[in-house]
C-alpha cells in the first residue's frame, strides 16, 4: 500500500510541476513585433484595450505622466512608444547587429525616451562574456514596451509591468 501511495503523489507532484511550466512556455505576447535590419516592421497583432488610469509619453521628453482619460488614450500612448523604440533599434541593428547596452541607452534616449522609464540589460556577462542580445524596456503607464536586439534582429513586444513597478526583473 505505500508503495502505490508514493507512487500516486509522485504522478500528482509531477502533474503540478507540468502545469506549472506549461505557464512559463514562450507563447507571443499580445503586441508582437519583429523587425529585420531592413526597417520593414511586421505588422503587430491587434492591441487590447488596456485599463485606465496608464501613463502616456509626454512628447516633449518621453517622460511617463499620468493619464487618466482612458483606454483609446493609453493604447495610443504605448502603440507609438512602441513604434519609437521599433524605429530607434531597427536603424541600430542595421549597422551594428549586437549592440553594447550605452549604444542601446543612447539611441533611446536620442530618440525621445526619458532616462527614467527606460531599462537597459548588459550587453556583457559577469565573466566578460558578450551576451547573446541586448534588451531595452520602456515603462509606459502598466505596459513595458521591450525592444531586443539578437544578431541584427529586432524584436518588440508589449508586456505588463511586474509587480515592482519595473519592467526588469533585478538592478
Amino acid at each position: 500500500m505505500r508503495h502505490s501511495a508514493t507512487s500516486r503523489h509522485t504522478v500528482m507532484a509531477g502533474a503540478a510541476l507540468m502545469l506549472l511550466l506549461s505557464g512559463c512556455a514562450g507563447s507571443p505576447s499580445r503586441d508582437s513585433t519583429t523587425a529585420q535590419p531592413s526597417g520593414n516592421a511586421a505588422p503587430s497583432a491587434t492591441p487590447e484595450a488596456r485599463p485606465s488610469g496608464q501613463a502616456a509619453a509626454d512628447s516633449s521628453g518621453g517622460e511617463a505622466l499620468a493619464d487618466t482619460s482612458g483606454t483609446a488614450a493609453d493604447a495610443k500612448a504605448t502603440d507609438a512608444m512602441k513604434s519609437t523604440v521599433t524605429e530607434a533599434l531597427t536603424r541600430l541593428a542595421s549597422g551594428t547587429p549586437k549592440p553594447a547596452t550605452d549604444q542601446v541607452t543612447e539611441v533611446l534616449t536620442a530618440a525621445g525616451v526619458g532616462p527614467s522609464v527606460l531599462q537597459v540589460s548588459q550587453s556583457r556577462t559577469p565573466t566578460g562574456l558578450e551576451a547573446d542580445a541586448i534588451e531595452a524596456a520602456v515603462l509606459q503607464g502598466k505596459d513595458c514596451v521591450i525592444g531586443q536586439v539578437r544578431e541584427g534582429t529586432v524584436t518588440v513586444t508589449v508586456l505588463p509591468v511586474l509587480a515592482s513597478g519595473k519592467c526588469f526583473v533585478g538592478t
